[in-house]
């Protein structure tokens, strides 16, 4: 199961910006955090529609009613994908507690102390937050491992691939011979 919700800030100018965290509830992974001027049904989709290409879709997105998530079109692309919404009460932010945690992390260590001077700003930094979430701070939910650690753990390991046939000298000749050399 995904979690998802927006939060805001703004530039230095006083322009908007919305971000869009994705969290994996398992491994409290951030899939990711896009940080632009605005962010509409379409563009929240184009988002979910490339986490679901690079790590499969999910069978459930929690999310509150924001009409980015309950918008009809967002509804039937994930019905589409096998992938069921699932909507907090609205008012209650501790039905989807592992994005509000996240949330409060984001806006006390990055949003409360930076003051960004353009949108690009804000997007490189909100990438290294998310990276420096994911690969360098331990979870003591997660057995203080870090999100990409133990999601790394929770993937089985790659098959063998077969071993390589034996060749006996016999079998070198008989091929040149066969190939006319």
């Amino acid at each position: 199961m995904w979690t998802y919700d927006f939060l805001f800030d703004q530039t230095a100018d006083g322009r908007r910006l919305k971000l869009l965290p994705v969290v994996d509830e398992f491994t409290r992974e951030c899939l990711t955090l896009e940080v632009a001027r605005r962010m509409e049904a379409a563009d929240v989709i184009g988002v979910l529609e490339y986490l679901f290409a690079l790590r499969g879709a999910p069978r459930y997105l929690r999310s509150d009613n924001g009409p980015e998530f309950v918008a009809r079109r967002i509804k039937a692309w994930l019905a589409q994908r096998q992938t069921g919404p699932l909507f907090i009460e609205p008012g209650s932010p501790w039905e989807n507690a592992y994005i509000e945690s996240f949330n409060g992390r984001l806006r006390n260590e990055l949003l409360n102390v930076e003051v960004f001077g353009s949108l690009k700003e804000a997007q490189v930094l909100a990438e290294q937050h998310r990276l420096e979430y994911n690969h360098r701070r331990p979870h003591s939910a997660l057995g203080y491992r870090t999100p990409a650690a133990f999601a790394a753990a929770c993937i089985p390991p790659a098959p063998a691939p077969p071993a390589p046939p034996e060749y006996k000298p016999q079998d070198v000749v008989n091929s040149l011979m066969t190939s006319g050399t």
